[in-house]
């Protein structure tokens, strides 16, 4: 399994300048190969590398900074041809899909930037960092992490980092690869309701409670609103200040929720069922009010959040099919509209069995977890 390692660097003010100037030449690169792209229909990225490697090594970058601005760039046209493809952009002709292919994907002049071992190296035990710039190698860059971190950066480290600028900091988010233990067999499963009024619910019937994410996320959209009317410069200044708070407070969210969820799991020997929740944005239909709210439900996320410390845990993931679990009585099965009264009421029209409509909802996806998951191993062990 691969994981990024984001760790914190303490550069002084040699080493900040000689890293901007790096970024900005990287990048400035990156556009340069991004026009050629554009301009000859060439992205592979051999091919591409053809074409642009001298006049890139020419603009001031050694041969591997070089190799991977190129790569970067052949990266996010492999990336916009995918999202063509699959309609991210909108149906053909639309005026969206148009301007993403009329001109040249473009970088930003602090965009991050890969470096491979020939132009990084870490010293563990020292905590320093020594990195290829444009005004030459600069050594001994203290970095900040954990302990576990550090651990995980000493045992797994695998491959390319990559330097970030963010917020007036600098970052290196390194790639682990760990080793992930084998899957045991459950003795059940903890199915999980997400919802936007409730996160998560278990069948246990814990509640991880939504109100004050989604009171965080409706002050963040009204000040977002005042200030993008007001559009003065020192309104524009506070936006930038306030870009990615309510971001990180929802990721933060989530991975606590996640890691609640599978030390439950874990503990009791059971395994996780969530909902397949994908494409839903597309398959509801509400009113603008509403449409906010559901498009700002970041399910997705705290799906890959479970899965991936579950992976590591050696906890069982599956995904069932989420059609009806709302209406579903968790004891008889029957399913019908009017089994949900209201939001948070479940009443069995057909056996009078009474609960909250959430747990009722996470004991049915618990069911279908274990249906799943004895599915699927009865089809491998025949084949």
């Amino acid at each position: 399994m691969k994981l990024v390692v984001q760790v914190k660097l303490l550069p002084d003010e040699t080493a900040r300048a000689a890293l901007r100037e790096t970024l900005h030449t990287c990048n400035r690169a990156a556009n340069h190969a991004s026009r050629r792209a554009f301009e000859t229909g060439v992205t592979g990225k051999q091919s591409l590398q053809r074409l642009v490697y001298a006049e890139v090594k020419a603009m001031g970058l050694s041969a591997q900074p070089a190799l991977h601005a190129i790569r970067k760039t052949a990266g996010a046209y492999a990336t916009l041809k995918a999202n063509l493809k699959a309609g991210n952009y909108g149906r053909e002709g639309s005026k969206r899909r148009k301007a993403a292919e009329s001109k040249p994907i473009r970088f930003r002049k602090e965009a991050a930037q890969p470096f491979d071992d020939r132009c990084l190296s870490w010293q563990m035990d020292a905590r320093t960092v020594s990195i290829w710039t444009v005004c030459g190698r600069v050594r001994g860059i203290g970095f900040q992490c954990s302990l576990s971190q550090l651990k995980m950066l000493t045992e797994h480290r695998r491959g390319e980092s990559d330097l970030v600028f963010r917020g007036g900091n600098w970052y290196l988010y390194a790639t682990c690869e760990v080793p992930e233990p084998e899957l045991g067999d459950p003795v059940g499963f903890l199915g999980v309701d997400l919802g936007i009024v409730n996160i998560a619910t278990t069948s246990d019937g814990h509640r991880y409670a939504g109100k004050h994410l989604n009171q965080v996320r409706h002050r963040y959209r009204r000040l977002r609103q005042r200030l993008q009317k007001k559009g003065t410069k020192s309104a524009k200044r506070l936006l930038r200040k306030l870009s990615g708070r309510e971001a990180r407070f929802a990721a933060d969210t989530n991975h606590r929720i996640a890691k609640r969820l599978v030390t439950e799991a874990q503990r009791t020997c059971r395994g996780i069922a969530l909902e397949d929740l994908g494409g839903i944005r597309d398959r509801v239909r509400l009113r603008k009010p509403q449409r906010v709210t559901l498009h700002s439900w970041s399910f997705a996320q705290l799906g890959g959040f479970v899965s991936y410390k579950a992976a590591l845990v050696g906890v069982p993931v599956v995904f069932v099919d989420p059609r009806h679990t709302s209406q579903e009585c968790s004891r008889c099965h029957h399913i019908s509209r009017g089994n949900r009264p209201d939001q948070s009421t479940f009443l069995c029209t057909s056996c009078g069995f009474a609960e909250h409509a959430d747990v009722n909802a996470g004991r049915t996806i618990a069911q279908r977890g274990g249906v799943v998951w004895a599915v699927s191993h009865a089809a491998g062990d025949a084949a």
